[in-house]
């Protein structure tokens, strides 16, 4: 099979290629897109920092480095919340909200320049066909640890 053939092809080397061109465009600002997409995803009233990570598909270790980072740079600072303790939110310093401002802008750049090749109607079923997609991976994850555990039990009878 011809990897040109494969939606899985498509999918990351479209993702490398917009990592890319957001990399490019967040260095200017001192940032990468992960930076960005954090900064993006922390809303103006505060965000507990166990929600970012899932939010961006983020391992909690590498949300921690960024936002060490971040607070480093003073673009962040974390609160432990007045009620619970163990909960710490993330809110954006003044300064952050200008890079928030610069990543919004990057995304919205690039959407802009999509919409006005692509147009309407077909981003509309690429966004069909990727919530399909989606659903698909979601169900077979599913069906392979089945398989994965059906396995290991018959690997452990043998």
């Amino acid at each position: 099979m011809k990897a040109d053939k494969t939606v899985d092809h498509h999918i990351k080397a479209g993702w490398h290629g917009i990592s890319r061109m957001y990399n490019l465009y967040a260095a200017q600002f001192d940032m990468t897109m992960a930076i960005g997409y954090v900064l993006l995803n922390i809303d103006k009233n505060g965000t507990p920092a166990t929600k970012i990570a899932p939010a961006l598909g983020l391992e909690a270790r590498s949300l921690t480095r960024i936002l060490k980072s971040l607070e480093d740079k003073k673009w962040i600072e974390r609160v432990a919340d007045k009620d619970d303790r163990r909960v710490v939110n993330v809110f954006l310093t003044e300064y952050g909200k200008k890079k928030r401002e610069e990543a919004k802008q990057g995304v919205l750049l690039f959407n802009k320049l999509v919409y006005e090749t692509i147009g309407n109607e077909k981003l509309e079923t690429f966004f069909e066909v990727m919530k399909q997609i989606n659903q698909i991976v979601d169900t077979e994850t599913v069906n392979y640890r089945n398989d994965l555990t059906e396995l290991a039990i018959l690997a452990e009878g043998e």
